[in-house]
């Protein structure tokens, strides 16, 4: 197995210690200050930097796959759903804190499957459905929004701004529509290239 591919796995690792970190019952050590009284709480603090980190392992996984010429099959399959394990599993565990509504984050994973769907039917029929500038865009508000919706706590404490955390996943959420959009006209400018094809053989 290769390093890319490793990386990859790591991300997936960090998916439970995540939701663990950030669900686990109250108790002393979920209320640890760091950096003082007005600093994050030890839940907040290492919920950021499991995230951040994660994150990180998406940003080099790719690269160095490419700088290393290792891509590979396992990891171009295992790269997608550890993307998306890692963002559901960020809004499904703010929205049990309720730091989040449920109803945007129901837009943002149904947008992901939705997009999923869509790349299976035309990688089956030889047909690439490359990211988009609306997309890669989602992707970096739904991290921002993630952070500061965890931080929501010690930002409305410093300075009253855990508004910004809803504010930006607004933002996502919007951008996430707007991607969805444009990967269904893509799918359908497609889709007569993809019916006039031959029949995708199937097993038993």
């Amino acid at each position: 197995m290769n390093l890319p591919t490793s990386l990859t796995l790591l991300r997936i690792l960090f998916v439970p210690l995540l939701v663990v970190v950030l669900l686990a019952p109250p108790s002393h050590w979920t209320k640890v200050r760091f950096f003082g009284e007005e600093g994050p709480p030890a839940r907040e603090l290492l919920g950021v930097l499991i995230f951040l980190v994660a994150t990180l392992t998406d940003i080099l996984d790719g690269w160095l796959a490419r700088r290393r010429n290792e891509v590979t099959t396992l990891g171009t399959l295992l790269d997608p759903i550890a993307d998306k394990l890692l963002i559901s599993a960020a809004f499904v565990s703010l929205v049990e804190m309720r730091l989040a509504p449920a109803w945007i984050v129901v837009i943002i994973i149904g947008r992901e499957f939705l997009v999923s769907g869509l790349r299976a039917i035309l990688a089956a029929r030889g047909f690439v459905l490359a990211a988009s500038a609306w997309g890669k865009a989602k992707t970096v508000a739904q991290v921002v929004a993630i952070v500061l919706l965890i931080l929501a706590d010690t930002l409305h404490r410093l300075s009253g701004f855990d508004w910004l955390g809803i504010g930006v996943l607004w933002i996502a959420m919007l951008l996430t529509i707007a991607s969805a959009v444009g990967y269904v006209r893509e799918f359908v400018r497609l889709y007569p290239q993809l019916a006039a094809g031959p029949p995708v053989p199937r097993g038993d």
